[in-house]
């Protein structure tokens, strides 16, 4: 679903404990509710000073950025790929023990041999991320898998793919539970995955 003026910060679809004991509490709801909401209000505070591109959806504005005129696309990069990047990254969380599932783990077999190479080769690009940034598992369109990372708030957007579940190494995203135990974080991350959600985007992404 694209995302258009005004934005909102929608509640999350499950409590702030839901994650416990793998994302605390505290962490979810300041990570949520003052985190993002501040992405929300600076992209709102952009966007009102330009009416004709209300009819822009978000998602559009981030996969081609050149398009946005300069004296406001350093606001669009940031506080746009804030909005979205947390978006994603809030609704494919789900403690529910799953695993991963369909034809996303078969291709996931397919190119990485097995659920915990696949996992390796995850853990090793969030724990790459220099500063704050994301990893993300993403699809080219093609049926084939990537695991990327991106800087800041930077999206997968701009280079034309798909996204299927991402992890938020921001250190706000784990600080107050995991210290500076990066890794420790993935760890835990990993137990609370919408694999479903992922298989779903997956499946899309095929059609």
């Amino acid at each position: 679903m694209d995302h258009f003026y005004p934005f909102v910060n929608y509640p999350l679809t499950y409590p702030f404990q839901r994650m416990e004991p793998f994302i605390d509490i505290q962490t979810m709801y300041l990570h949520h509710d003052k985190h993002l909401q501040t992405y929300v209000d600076n992209l709102n505070q952009t966007m009102e000073e330009h009416p004709e591109w209300w009819k822009v959806s978000l998602e559009e504005m981030l996969s081609d950025l050149n398009r946005v005129p300069e004296s406001f696309r350093t606001s669009i990069r940031h506080n746009g790929g804030g909005v979205y990047n947390h978006q994603f990254f809030f609704a494919g969380l789900r403690n529910e023990g799953e695993q991963p599932q369909g034809k996303l783990l078969e291709q996931i077999r397919r190119q990485y041999g097995s659920d915990s190479a696949f996992f390796q080769k995850w853990k090793e690009a969030a724990l790459s991320v220099f500063g704050s940034g994301y990893a993300w598992l993403v699809t080219d369109g093609e049926k084939q898998l990537q695991i990327i990372t991106t800087a800041n708030q930077d999206t997968p957007l701009e280079r034309h793919l798909v996204p299927l579940m991402v992890i938020d190494v921001w250190e706000h995203a784990y600080y107050l539970k995991h210290k500076n135990l990066r890794g420790n974080y993935v760890d835990d991350w990993w137990q609370v995955v919408n694999w479903e959600r992922a298989e779903l985007l997956y499946s899309d992404s095929c059609k």
